[in-house]
């Protein structure tokens, strides 16, 4: 196996024997290979388009073949067989519609034609022999483009999943997916050509996260400042982590009634903003932090757990009471099917909850863009008079790898007339810091879940708009935290979106090759973390 899409991958340069994150050879290498056949897939569906033949079921299964391969969301080699061979049968189909209308169906690219083994020792095999999609014979500043967008698609296929589930679709989506895997057979395009596929990734992943959020604000109301206890309730209890708002809104539904509490854990603490899931009175507060923690936190949570994205690493090594939505799987791990979440409610039921109450204080949640922009002039006002000088995002990914104590750090050592913009699970490290108020507007906004970096976008660019000047101009800085691939798409918009200046760690992509990242710092400033001393002081010119 080699896989080096995360930011923990080994040695700084490939995961070659099993993956950091717990993967097996056997499931990278299956997820190699669908990805080869998303490939294969991609060439009839970019084809079909240009001859007016398009499928909404394909697209969407290709969103779901792209996430199914992120950091830690489906390591089970059982249910990467029926997805590879429905791929098949999709680009099959295809050919046979693409040719019916006058277009190419003759592609000398492996991917086009492949064929999947009957079973699945068979299918790892060819797994094993395609490797990672990229052009091996290619210059390796083109291999390192291609990673990277190959990595920023996985992300925006992620986010355009989660938007799907919502009813927010945008085919133009699809079609950069299916041009961008397209692309990969593409042996004629220059290294100018690669940028722009990968800058242009970045566009598509604003438009992306802008139907998230319209699907999430849409259905569940604008999220509003609102205290969540860090504590709990005496008696039953669930536990559900992840991103997912619609899966989280179903089991609230499902466990109305039925003397359970809910608990959220990591990216579900924003959730409690907003307003159509905030009205369940069973639906109480925040349990444990994030990835650093995990192994004290689960086998001391006395209930049912539901996981909904890739939010815990190796869920075996905790405890049996797991179970998954979605794409998420692991083996042994039970999955929750059609939106029943009955067996999670009689586990839950079963065992025997908490024995009784626990406070453990409080933290704010709901800061997102209409909440921000709600006192706008009374942050604006701040900044003329001088209490508010400086903004700092510091947002991003979680993880075990030792580094990201700098985050927390940094936060602690910010002057007390600036304000932290704080958004995904990398502020697990620091969300639970008082760090008190300018003028009654808190230090710490918590803008929400990765998903919700639409609104972080929105409120750098209305800032910039009040005071009429660019992004880049703003007493802003990002110092942003990565581990997987949603994270790298986001980044690929902040570079589309011309934003520079940002400092990223705790390490850099081992993906990028070191004339790549001249390019991103030559045309974005973009540079490493350092000490969180250091930084302020370059930051703050002091």
């Amino acid at each position: 196996m080699f896989c080096n899409q995360c930011e923990q991958t080994a040695r700084g340069k490939g995961c070659t024997a099993m993956g950091v994150c717990g993967k097996k050879p056997e499931v990278a290498a299956l997820q190699d290979l669908l990805l080869h056949a998303v490939k294969g897939l991609s060439l009839y569906a970019e084809e079909g388009r240009r001859v007016g033949v398009t499928d909404s079921e394909m697209n969407s299964f290709t969103s779901e073949a792209m996430f199914s391969t992120l950091t830690n969301v489906n390591f089970d080699p059982e249910r990467f067989q029926p997805m590879i061979n429905r791929c098949v049968e999709y680009r099959e189909k295809l050919r046979e519609r693409v040719s019916a209308a006058g277009g190419k169906t003759s592609f000398s690219d492996p991917s086009a034609n492949f064929r999947p083994a009957a079973d699945l020792a068979g299918l790892i095999t060819q797994g094993e022999v395609v490797g990672i999609v990229s052009d091996y014979v290619a210059d390796t500043d083109i291999q390192s483009l291609q990673q990277i967008l190959v990595y920023g698609i996985k992300g925006v296929a992620a986010y355009a999943d989660h938007a799907r589930i919502l009813g927010q679709e945008d085919d133009s989506v699809y079609a950069f997916i299916h041009h961008g895997m397209a692309a990969l057979a593409n042996r004629e395009l220059t290294i100018n050509d690669w940028i722009g596929l990968v800058l242009k990734c970045g566009e598509v992943n604003l438009r992306v996260m802008e139907l998230l959020d319209a699907g999430n604000t849409g259905t569940y109301g604008h999220p509003v400042p609102t205290g969540v206890p860090l504590g709990h309730k005496k008696g039953k209890c669930i536990l559900i982590s992840g991103h997912d708002l619609k899966d989280l809104a179903e089991l609230l539904k499902q466990t109305e009634g039925k003397g359970i509490y809910v608990y959220t854990h990591g990216e579900m603490l924003p959730t409690h903003g907003y307003p159509e899931l905030k009205k369940y009175n069973h639906f109480y507060g925040h349990y444990g932090t994030a990835w650093q923690n995990q192994k004290k936190e689960f086998p001391a949570f006395p209930g049912a757990i539901l996981m909904t994205t890739n939010c815990i690493q190796d869920p075996q090594a905790y405890m049996d009471n797991i179970f998954t939505t979605g794409l998420v799987g692991w083996p042994g791990v039970q999955h929750v099917n059609n939106g029943d979440f009955g067996p999670v409610i009689e586990r839950a039921l079963a065992m025997p909850g908490f024995a009784s109450d626990e406070d453990n204080g409080s933290v704010m949640v709901g800061f997102a863009r209409n909440a921000v922009m709600g006192v706008a002039g009374k942050v604006i006002e701040a900044v003329k008079s001088g209490d508010i000088k400086h903004f700092f995002l510091v947002a991003g990914c979680d993880g075990a790898k030792p580094g990201r104590n700098y985050y927390t750090e940094f936060v602690e050592k910010a002057p007390n007339d600036s304000v932290i913009l704080t958004l995904a699970c990398g502020k697990f490290r620091f969300f639970d810091k008082k760090l008190g108020d300018i003028g009654g507007i808190p230090r710490l906004l918590d803008i929400g879940q990765c998903n919700d970096a639409y609104s972080a976008v929105q409120i750098a660019v209305a800032l910039a708009n009040a005071f009429n000047c660019g992004v880049n101009d703003l007493p802003l800085s990002l110092v942003l935290s990565w581990y997987e691939q949603k994270a790298v798409a986001i980044l690929l918009t902040l570079l589309h979106l011309g934003i520079k200046n940002i400092r990223l760690g705790p390490s850099l992509p081992a993906f990028i090759t070191p004339n790549v990242l001249d390019v991103l710092v030559k045309n974005f400033n973009i540079m490493p973390i350092t000490t969180p001393e250091q930084d302020l002081a370059a930051i703050l010119n002091k």
